[in-house]
């Protein structure tokens, strides 16, 4: 169940409640779903009943303890538990859910995330002859574009050759026009260093090539100095861009030896016994972490952790459109890759093991989180290889 559904599932309980003689309100034509705030649990929470407490003229809690036998007996729903003044904290079915948000990811493919068309936004932006700024403003725009937004670039002057030819940057156009009027600097991070004596180690973004030298310029926020060093070519877990291209590489790779097993990826049940998940929600996501794991190691916590970086894509990427910060979007992918990275030995049989249905659809999970590193790492103008 998607928070579209659940959100539909949720005016679908305050119809029944009303219909019922519960409530005495107009049916709304939203239900805003979100994750739970402090003091929440469950997977989603609403804040329907404080929206309706007024017309209904009941205090929220009693509109949020009508509407919990509703939404208990809804499709998907496992659980639903009110908090704080009316909050309705919704736990999903475990395996529903994964398959809902899988199911979407994979049939979006690398534009999962994407506005569906064009927004009719129109945004100019503007860097400093500064090679930072240029790819800043670059991913900024790729970004923006996939959130629907009609953007054109400037630069102060002509970029180098180095910054579009290597680095990838695209500028539209370049120079600052006097008239109409003259075009104001947006988009203006710390600049990167200039390769100096004083420091023998520094590098030139272009001399780390289009992948590493990208991630080194976007990665750090704008307001900090980014270091240009080899550590950013390194293939050790130290380095975050190789942790990321590598769980990209190893999601393809599960693909081509699972298709050579003869089975291929199915969203699904992943095999975690609810009573995990239950004992997850008792104890809190570090206490299940700790705890003995479900077949092959496929914990409830690691799972639920993967499927919350996955299902946070969307709002990450209007995140830094908004923001204009890529930056964001680095460590979001940092996460996701690392989240993925537990599920690996679960996904094949093991020996004689036949493949099962847990197995297409930790395989169909784990090709959900390629494809989100994949369509980030895009967007940052960055590759993402299939071997490695």
């Amino acid at each position: 169940m998607t928070p579209v559904e659940l959100s539909r599932t949720v005016l679908c309980a305050v119809r029944r409640a009303v219909d019922d003689g519960e409530l005495s309100v107009v049916v709304p034509g939203q239900a805003l779903v979100t994750a739970p705030g402090p003091g929440g649990c469950g997977d989603y929470a609403t804040t329907i009943a404080l929206q309706l407490a007024r017309p209904a003229g009941q205090p929220p809690r009693r509109v949020a303890e009508v509407l919990r036998p509703y939404l208990l007996g809804a499709s998907g729903v496992r659980d639903v538990v009110v908090t704080g003044p009316g909050f309705l904290n919704i736990s999903l079915r475990r395996a529903e859910v994964s398959a809902a948000l899988v199911g979407e990811i994979l049939r979006a493919g690398t534009r999962y995330g994407h506005a569906d068309g064009p927004t009719g936004q129109l945004v100019q932006l503007h860097a400093p002859h500064e090679v930072r700024a240029v790819v800043v403003m670059d991913a900024v725009a790729r970004v923006l574009r996939s959130q629907g937004v009609l953007v054109r670039t400037s630069c102060a002057a002509r970029p180098e050759p180095g910054w579009t030819e290597v680095l990838g940057a695209r500028v539209d156009a370049y120079g600052t026009p006097d008239s109409p009027a003259p075009l104001d600097v947006n988009v203006r991070p710390v600049p990167a260093p200039v390769p100096a004596t004083s420091d023998p180690a520094a590098l030139d973004a272009v001399a780390l090539g289009r992948d590493a030298g990208r991630w080194a310029l976007l990665q750090p926020a704008a307001h900090d100095r980014p270091r240009i060093g080899d550590e950013h070519l390194s293939q050790r877990e130290a380095n975050p861009l190789f942790r990321v291209r590598y769980a990209h590489a190893r999601v393809r790779a599960l693909g081509r030896n699972a298709a050579d097993l003869g089975f291929a990826a199915r969203p699904g049940d992943l095999d975690i016994p609810e009573a995990e998940v239950e004992a997850e929600d008792s104890r809190g996501a570090e206490g299940a972490r700790g705890a003995a794991g479900s077949p092959q190691g496929v914990g409830a916590a690691r799972v639920r952790e993967l499927e919350a970086a996955l299902a946070d894509h969307p709002r990450v990427l209007a995140a830094v459109a908004a923001q204009r910060a890529p930056d964001r979007l680095a460590r979001h992918l940092v996460a996701v890759a690392d989240a993925v990275v537990p599920l690996f030995p679960a996904v094949l049989p093991r020996g004689e093991e036949k493949p099962l249905a847990a197995h297409r659809a930790r395989l169909a999970l784990a090709e959900a989180a390629g494809t989100v590193l994949a369509g980030g790492l895009s967007l940052l103008g960055i590759d993402a290889p299939d071997h490695l």
